[in-house]
């Protein structure tokens, strides 16, 4: 009798494993959570292993090329995929936010921290996505060069068609580039959908130079971060001069850079994170988006990124706060006028400025 009671324990014992589902992971392994983000993600060690330690956790980074770039290979790998290619995706911005959301990428899930984020930030109202940082994407310009030259500053996106700078403007491919898209859409908000092509014609005209990324802008085209470059204007971040100042080789008093922020010259880019759907991950995930809206991460930004926090309580670094600016007045279009006209748009620049 004691052996059958033994039996009969060992065999309820083994059906009651067998009905519990198997997440191919031992027990005693960290579960793996995959992020997929754009080139320019960045996040401190010490978050990193603050968030592995704490959730028994191991992250994985797949960098996807920029914004467009990644997105174009989520559509591609996860639209109706029982086993999407990651659990979370950072780095959507408002100027692909409407085709993302389009293709019902991403599992809605709506954090607690949201509430502190000021509603301007807030452009899904479906919670597919939330927002996490935001930059404003202007011309900077070389002090020196300007100095030097005995040249004053371009004070609209009009008087930089003016003769006296041709020639010292790099900007970035649309079809290639977030800051280069963010840039040709400031100039559709500022000169309308019938004007801004004249402008653009302007440009060509007057000289302006076209690259495909901002690494070649930034670091082979501008003089301001080289020395080198031949155009004393590029296409970059009104937080770029923060770096400069911040990253110096040699301590400086001020950023030997800064930024044109004039009414209409620069667009405001927010970017967010999104839950794949079908992510085996699910839990881990919405963890792993309530961190990037926690104090910790929001002020690990600055100095990684070089973007601004959502949370207006986080604190800035001082050297960020002295060195970067925040236009007063940042271009914008409705994200359903984006959505119907990006690719047309984008087009239409190409054939102008390109083919």
């Amino acid at each position: 009798m004691y052996k059958t009671c033994l039996t009969l324990l060992a065999v309820l014992i083994l059906l009651l494993a067998a009905c519990q589902p198997s997440t191919g992971i031992p027990a005693d392994q960290p579960q793996t959570l995959s992020i997929m983000t754009h080139d320019s993600f960045s996040m401190s060690t010490e978050l990193v292993n603050k968030f592995e330690q704490d959730n028994h956790a191991s992250l994985v980074f797949i960098q996807g090329g920029d914004a467009g770039s990644s997105l174009n290979r989520l559509i591609l790998t996860s639209v109706g995929s029982p086993t999407p290619e990651v659990d979370v995706f950072y780095g959507l911005d408002n100027t692909f936010l409407s085709r993302a959301l389009e293709q019902e990428l991403f599992e809605p899930y709506q954090p607690d921290a949201l509430a502190a984020v000021p509603d301007q930030f807030k452009l899904d109202s479906t919670f597919q996505v939330v927002p996490i940082n935001y930059g404003d994407v202007c011309i900077n310009y070389d002090k020196a060069w300007f100095a030097d030259n005995q040249l004053t500053l371009p004070n609209s996106l009009e008087e930089l068609a003016n003769p006296q700078y041709a020639s010292l403007l790099v900007v970035e491919n649309p079809a290639t580039s977030s800051p280069g898209l963010s840039f040709m859409l400031a100039s559709i908000a500022h000169f309308g959908e019938e004007g801004w092509l004249d402008w653009w014609q302007a440009l060509k005209d007057n000289g302006v130079t076209i690259v495909s990324d901002w690494e070649t802008a930034y670091y082979t085209n501008f003089s301001g971060s080289s020395g080198r470059g031949p155009q004393p204007m590029v296409v970059s971040y009104a937080s770029s001069p923060a770096a400069e100042l911040i990253f110096a080789e040699t301590e400086l008093s001020e950023s030997p850079t800064a930024s044109l922020v004039a009414p209409g010259m620069c667009w405001r880019q927010v970017e967010f994170a999104g839950i794949l759907n079908n992510t085996p991950n699910l839990a881990l995930a919405e963890k792993f988006i309530d961190f990037m809206l926690s104090q910790d991460f929001q002020e690990d930004v600055p100095m990684q990124m070089f973007v601004y926090p959502v949370l207006p309580d986080a604190v800035l670094p001082e050297d960020f706060v002295i060195a970067s600016q925040i236009p007063e007045n940042t271009a914008s279009l409705d994200t359903e006028l984006i959505a119907a006209n990006r690719d047309i748009w984008v087009n239409q620049w190409a054939d102008l400025m390109i083919n």
